[in-house]
């Protein structure tokens, strides 16, 4: 997504919000192990590693007027700044601990922020019914914990492309997630050990995410163009990006989001369609 907004021409500041984030595979504008790392706190605390960073997150939080003074310095000079936070990837912090609500909550009131959370779920999960399940439980968990506008991705989705025969549906049933009588028809038909036994649960977990059908996923494969592009247009409309490209000093820079805006976005089914005459082109010039 660096090099994409690089070759846009967008302004954009990198931040590192994960204090276990040991190698940095781009390069940052403001690197919060500055503050505290997770290393340090292991050693000086004698903590494990999910118990370091916890502590760690909770030290951010308490400390975010660290955070809040160098995003103001990053930011000045734009007159629309686009931040990309990258976060921790251990999912308790986004069920049942409070500590990112309060980190984004205050982010937002503090620098008047538009902020849309980017859920990234491997798309090899789909595979597995029951993990596929959990993931989906997952992102709508995570949904209703931050409070923000919600994009969920399934990624990676090239890995999965040569292996379609071990996935019961079409990749975009599972884009989708639609439906998922199908899916608890397709447990009872195995003979895994649990199907029967959690037969009524994973019914009820069915029940439940369709009940609030909030939970859709958009694919992703990074190394193809479009794709990261629907994601970015995805994002320019959830946070506002959009409504502000006349503000942007570049004319390059909004043509992304806008062009997508006003095209509309197709369906999961007709995109990944697309998707996989390119990702066939791809293997083919390989």
């Amino acid at each position: 997504m660096q090099q994409l907004l690089g070759a846009l021409k967008r302004p954009r500041t990198l931040i590192n919000l994960d204090p276990a984030n040991d190698e940095l595979p781009y390069e940052c504008d403001i690197d919060v192990r500055e503050l505290v790392n997770v290393e340090d706190v292991m050693n000086e605390l004698e903590l494990g590693p999910n118990g370091a960073l916890l502590y760690a997150m909770e030290y951010i939080e308490v400390n975010l007027d660290w955070l809040i003074t160098r995003i103001r310095r990053a930011t000045a000079e734009f007159a629309v700044p686009y931040l990309f936070i990258d976060c921790p990837g251990q999912v308790e912090l986004y069920t049942h601990n409070e500590v990112m609500t309060k980190i984004t909550q205050q982010l937002t009131k503090a620098l008047d922020l538009r902020l849309v959370a980017v859920h990234l779920i491997d798309s090899t999960l789909c595979v597995d019914a029951y993990r596929y399940l959990s993931a989906v439980f997952l992102s709508l968990s995570a949904m209703m914990q931050l409070e923000l506008p919600h994009i969920n991705v399934l990624s990676k989705i090239d890995m999965v492309m040569d292996h379609t025969d071990d996935l019961s549906f079409s990749l975009d049933y599972y884009a989708g997630v639609s439906d998922l009588s199908q899916l608890l028809w397709t447990l009872q038909t195995t003979r895994h050990p649990m199907s029967e036994k959690f037969k009524e649960f994973n019914r009820l977990i069915a029940e439940l995410i369709e009940d609030y059908g909030l939970v859709s996923f958009e694919p992703l494969d990074i190394q193809d163009k479009e794709c990261a592009l629907r994601v970015l247009g995805r994002c320019d409309t959830a946070n506002g990006h959009i409504m502000n490209s006349e503000k942007v000093e570049d004319p390059s820079d909004p043509v992304s989001g806008v062009r997508l805006f006003q095209a509309g976005f197709s369906d999961a089914g007709e995109f990944l369609d697309e998707y996989l005459e390119r990702y066939e082109e791809r293997l083919q010039q390989r």
